[in-house]
């Protein structure tokens, strides 16, 4: 078997071209003005610069100004990017060949997706993680059945690891300098591509916060009423990565339409306790709520149900059955605390479960729903079935 790189790419090109292209296209449609450059606050309210591409500058001006200006990739000491051989997201998403080792430095969603991306088309894939932990704000067992079964696929794990360097080898290849942790003695790794995924930070520089009194947190955040969305300096607000909470693309467009909606005197909300989670790895991993282990600790007596996708009809037939379901549920109201998925469309899965969860559902709703078979939704069923201690089919 042979992979077209090229090829690849060229889809990946055309696709975002689509999608940008449609945004411009909505724009256009619903008579929003679209102004392309670098814009800042001027410090004078309701004033917005943008600084174009040609050298030009323009001033816009509105009654409410609204900050989304996201995250970009966190630096991490001692390792140089090149976007070429050593690579952030941004550069692991234009490689031109398949590497035959990537080293992903960090073992968070970012680099276990794309570290998952390169694996599957051939490349020998080490995470280096500081913690004891992959993705700490999964459930435990849910993280165990994911570790699992990127072991099986090839994926090293050295955990508690630290890198504190990168020199670039005469033949191109990578040597990365790993520490423990808590320290102790180094040693040496070689990569053809190193990926560094060790967070995010949220895209603050060369807006003018300052200049407009708009106050930031100690992380770079931007200070604002997690209801209203409003900074410190009347008039500007702010959303997503730039604010408190997970940096979802799904958050912020959340914030975005309960912001708007309060500019025009309706009720927006956001219930930051019905956020789901993704990561887009195979098997993906999807969750909402609390994990069991928040779950114990808040002392809330709870129940757990679980079905696997090794017992489910079309997870078998696709031979595609790694992973199961899993309810934490109120002991006493049975109403859903916490929902987490690994497995196959797991992403798609989730939401009936976050549909549920926002209207107070119980796993009983879920149980008591006609679900068609032979479908991977099923194993939502069964496992609401089995948090009441009802399973059918395990």
């Amino acid at each position: 078997m042979s992979i077209d790189i090229s090829k690849m790419m060229a889809q990946k090109l055309k696709s975002v071209d689509g999608l940008t292209k449609g945004i411009e296209g909505l724009f256009k449609k619903n008579g929003v003005t679209y102004a392309k450059g670098w814009g800042s606050l001027t410090g004078t309210a309701g004033e917005v610069l943008i600084s174009k591409d040609d050298g030009t500058t323009e001033i816009v001006t509105g009654t409410n100004i609204i900050l989304a200006t996201g995250s970009e990739p966190a630096k991490l000491p001692g390792v140089e990017v090149d976007e070429i051989t050593v690579v952030t997201s941004t550069g692991a998403l234009s490689l031109t060949e398949v590497p035959k080792r990537m080293v992903v430095v960090g073992g968070g969603v970012i680099g276990l997706e794309l570290g998952s991306v390169w694996s599957r088309l051939g490349s020998k894939v080490t995470v280096v993680e500081f913690g004891k932990e992959i993705c700490p704000p999964m459930d435990a067992q849910m993280r165990k059945t994911f570790q699992r079964a990127l072991k099986k696929q090839g994926f090293d794990f050295k955990m508690e690891k630290k890198v504190t360097g990168a020199k670039r080898l005469p033949d191109g290849s990578i040597e990365l300098t790993v520490e423990p942790s808590a320290g102790g003695d180094a040693v040496t790794m070689e990569a053809d591509v190193v990926l560094v995924a060790t967070g995010r930070r949220p895209y603050t520089d060369k807006l003018g916060l300052e200049l407009a009194g708009v106050e930031t947190s100690k992380d770079g955040r931007v200070k604002v009423d997690m209801h209203t969305y409003a900074t410190t300096k009347q008039g500007v607000f702010a959303i997503g990565d730039i604010v408190e909470g997970p940096m979802l693309a799904h958050k912020a467009e959340e914030e975005g339409i309960s912001c708007v909606e309060q500019f025009a005197g309706k009720a927006g909300h956001v219930n930051y306790d019905t956020i789901p989670s993704i990561i887009y790895t195979h098997p993906e991993v999807a969750w909402c709520g609390k994990t069991e282990e928040e779950v114990k600790a808040s002392g809330v007596k709870y129940n757990v149900g679980t079905f696997p996708f090794a017992a489910n009809s079309r997870a078998r037939t696709n031979d595609d059955s790694e992973g199961l379901v899993k309810f934490v549920s109120c002991a006493e109201t049975d109403k859903i605390l916490g929902a987490h998925i690994v497995g196959p469309s797991a992403g798609e899965l989730l939401g009936e479960c976050v549909l549920a969860m926002e209207y107070g559902g119980s796993t009983e709703d879920i149980a008591r729903t006609c679900h068609g078979h032979p479908t991977l939704s099923e194993a939502v069923k069964e496992a609401a079935l089995a948090t009441g201690g009802k399973a059918i089919h395990f």
